[in-house]
């Protein structure tokens, strides 16, 4: 009886249409994210290079100190709190413990190695470019599979509601 009385049984398909319509925003966040590295650079090591040491052919100079400071202190947050989201999210699938584990492990990882990455190439060596190249393929591919995994578990839970009549 509770169940009725404090409305429950609408909660969930709320909670799994609210939580689809963010899945949406992240989405194109996740697009407009590979669509910004592009835009400055390619899969490339030189062009890497060039973006954060600067090039003569084009004209640029090397990123600052400040500027990728400013940069990393919201990029810091910013990316702490979306992989919190999607990993939390992902804890509440019925998919195995160890998937969970390690793919909240290698986002989490990705996504400091790629804010790393630029420091690296900046300030350590060049060389590093093959590093922050793989560290944002790793973290687009590692948010493209959270976010397919909970849409999969959401698509599951309500066509299994759909089934039983509930809602």
């Amino acid at each position: 009886m509770r169940y009725f009385v404090t409305g429950e049984q609408y909660r969930k398909s709320l909670i799994n249409t609210l939580v689809l319509m963010f899945l949406v925003y992240i989405a194109l966040l996740w697009i407009s994210n590979g669509m910004m590295y592009f835009h400055h650079m390619d899969l490339r090591p030189d062009s890497v290079v060039a973006y954060y040491l600067g090039s003569e052919q084009q004209f640029t100079q090397p990123r600052s100190y400040q500027g990728m400071l400013e940069v990393s202190h919201f990029h810091l947050f910013s990316m702490g709190m979306l992989v919190l989201t999607l990993t939390h999210l992902m804890l509440m699938t019925e998919f195995p413990v160890r998937l969970k584990i390690w793919l909240s492990s290698l986002t989490y990882g990705a996504a400091l190695a790629d804010e790393a990455g630029g420091w690296l190439v900046r300030f350590v060596d060049p060389l590093f470019a093959y590093f922050k190249i793989a560290a944002f393929v790793l973290l687009e591919l590692s948010l493209a599979a959270l976010l397919i995994i909970v849409i999969t578990a959401l698509i599951r839970a309500r066509v299994q509601m759909s089934k039983t009549g509930s809602q």
